[in-house]
């Protein structure tokens, strides 16, 4: 079986683009491919169902940040429809208003169809940052956040009149928010400017919302954030965001999780790295040690002979994997610390084993060393 294809790549697109981006790019391959446009061509509609797919996953905010984490074998029993063709026909005529090509075409050049008669439109996605401590990401945690967004007007309950009047059809338009103009041998179809697009005109407007039917507001909302989630990855509130048109949903929030450095430990996915200082006696003759941890201290065996720099892995004592799947390993690297003063005891017994000249000693190395790079220039 064929590997599957990057969705980024098939749409054209890079992992930091914007949701407008990917938008726009599938707008333009779906067009391009689409089955009605390309009949009998197989490998258009293959590929129209691959960017299909691709658009599916990379425009929901929680599927694009598990893709991004796991690839596909993160999207294996998510729910995941996987771009058959009679759902990569859904995705187009959900992201175009419905009816395929016909349709779209003949809102554009006065076919019917468009306008008004498109239905309510939800409301727009909000997006904001929520910054957590490596602590917090460790545990989980929830957060109460402030978001100005705009609520429908209690006044006017979102119609934008004022009270004992209402909007009535726009003039220009005769309620389908779209006019025709002809623009050669074609007949274009544009929103209506006397309306702006609403099919609706109001001659006594709202005097606390001047008509808008919206007011802002801002609006307290608690966020559940699961352990281990990582910087960068999203949380979807359903119905958190802007108000729809009178009669449709809401649109969602979409937290961005930010999670600030922490003074010990760096993050590598599930894993922690941290670094423990140590003596050159500890490091020669071995010695246990508590380590930091996350969920407290763990004691931490280094053998004798250890070496500056060498690194030993606490199983299990890293992150929690979002997903459920345990927890990652911590990485304890530790370096010899060399003081910076010693007493004149401290540097007597220093010069007494500097001056010892056994086999196993680093003067002994040192001096083995030096002797191959003599014989390599001789």
């Amino acid at each position: 079986m064929a590997a599957k294809k990057d969705y980024y790549e098939l749409l054209g697109v890079g992992r930091e683009a914007t949701d407008a981006e990917i938008k726009k790019a599938y707008r333009k391959l779906a067009l391009k491919l689409h089955p009605d446009r390309n009949e009998g061509d197989a490998e258009s509609a293959e590929r129209f169902k691959e960017v299909s797919e691709a658009y599916e996953v990379l425009s929901d905010g929680e599927k694009r940040s598990t893709y991004d984490r796991f690839g596909h074998d993160g999207l294996k029993g998510q729910g995941f429809h996987g771009g058959g063709s009679q759902h990569a026909q859904d995705i187009f005529e959900s992201f175009f208003g419905g009816g395929g090509l016909d349709s779209l075409f003949g809102g554009m050049f006065g076919g019917g169809g468009g306008g008004r008669g498109r239905g309510p439109r939800q409301g727009s996605h909000l997006r904001v940052s929520v910054n957590i401590s490596l602590a917090d990401a460790f545990e989980g945690t929830t957060r109460t956040i402030t978001i100005r967004r705009n609520e429908h007007c209690a006044e006017c309950s979102g119609s934008g009149a004022a009270k004992g009047t209402r909007a009535e059809s726009c003039a220009s338009c005769h309620g389908q928010g779209t006019v025709q103009r002809q623009q050669g041998f074609f007949m274009v179809q544009a929103p209506c400017s006397a309306c702006q697009g609403t099919g609706q005109t109001i001659k006594s407007p709202c005097a606390k919302c001047h008509g808008k039917g919206l007011v802002p507001q801002s609006k307290e909302i608690e966020i559940r954030i699961p352990a281990g989630i990582e910087t960068g990855q999203q949380l979807r509130v359903s119905g958190e965001g802007e108000p729809g048109e009178v009669g449709a949903p809401r649109g969602d929030l979409f937290c961005v999780v930010q999670i600030e450095d922490h003074p010990l430990f760096e993050r590598d996915g599930d894993h922690l790295l941290c670094e423990i200082p140590i003596t050159y006696p500890q490091a020669a003759l071995g010695t246990s040690l508590d380590v930091p941890t996350l969920s407290g201290l763990r004691s931490m065996k280094v053998p004798a002979g250890s070496q500056s720099g060498r690194v030993f892995r606490l199983r299990g004592q890293g992150m929690p994997s979002v997903q459920g799947f345990g927890n990652g390993d911590l990485h304890v690297r530790v370096q010899i610390e060399t003081p910076k003063k010693l007493s004149s005891r401290e540097r007597e017994l220093l010069e007494e084993l500097d001056s010892l000249d056994v086999e196993h000693t680093s003067r002994a190395r040192q001096k083995s060393f030096l002797d191959k790079v003599k014989d390599l220039f001789d």
